[in-house]
């Protein structure tokens, strides 16, 4: 568990694939910030959030070297899952275990050696604030769809879990209420990145980190210029959403007034 503990990254910069140094400095990561890894496919990004996932040290394709508050991490937060505090969901995590969804979450429970049964409970109600497909606690996990998972999974890393640093890998093309996911994760404090092609992740996040070559080739901060553009993107984004579970729901659509 982590709620009394502080974690800040530090993303130390590696080479291009021609071997050129990267286009940054360091990139820290403090609790609370949000950040989002932008480019065309193929230019790293996934390559980006493994290295933050593995604590890399040098040791990846891509020669980076991740701090944890400022030192070479040790060894346990590495190695042991129970203590990195780290958690990757990307668009194809799937779990095999055909358990239900409170015995899957139950066993997590064990595994943090906490006996807070409430927070089962809990988890699947935040896990259904994320995904208009309804999620109870006897259905089983193999059965789940794709949105139905992830959106567990962010719930259970928030709750259960309690880990501070949360990757998404592109989690926003399933079925996900983004504008929900990413107003908790800011409530609870979490350091969130996400690797994304939708612009309303992108422009609300409070720094962007543009891939090229597979490596960073601009890190950008808001200065306000885009407020007017992130208003119009939620209302579309707003709308998608709203039609998208109409049409779920088997209702017929016409225009808005």
């Amino acid at each position: 568990m982590y709620s009394d503990q502080t974690y800040e990254l530090t993303v130390l910069p590696g080479t291009t694939r021609d071997g050129e140094k990267e286009g940054f400095d360091r990139i820290v990561i403090r609790p609370g910030d949000t950040l989002s890894i932008v480019g065309p496919t193929g230019s790293g990004k996934s390559a980006f959030i493994n290295d933050i996932e593995v604590l890399a040290q040098e040791d990846t394709v891509t020669g980076r070297s991740i701090l944890v508050n400022g030192e070479e991490p040790l060894e346990d937060l590495v190695r042991d899952p129970a203590k990195k505090p780290i958690a990757l969901i990307t668009q194809n995590t799937r779990v095999i275990a055909d358990l239900s969804v409170a015995r899957f979450l139950a066993l997590h429970l064990q595994a943090r050696d906490t006996g807070a049964d409430s927070l089962i409970a809990g988890t699947i109600a935040l896990a259904n604030e994320f995904t208009g497909e309804k999620i109870a606690g006897s259905m089983r996990m193999t059965g789940l769809s794709g949105g139905q998972t992830r959106s567990l999974l962010i719930a259970d890393a928030i709750l259960i879990g309690q880990t501070p640093i949360l990757l998404l890998d592109e989690v926003e093309n399933a079925g996900i209420n983004k504008e929900r996911v990413i107003s908790c994760l800011r409530e609870y404090k979490k350091a969130v990145i996400f690797v994304t092609h939708d612009p309303y992740i992108a422009l609300i996040s409070d720094r962007r980190i543009v891939m090229k070559n597979g490596a960073v080739t601009a890190v950008l901060e808001p200065d306000g210029s885009e407020c007017d553009i992130i208003g119009t993107v939620s209302g579309m984004d707003a709308f998608l959403w709203d039609l998208r579970e109409k049409i779920r729901s088997g209702e017929l659509v016409s225009n808005p007034e």
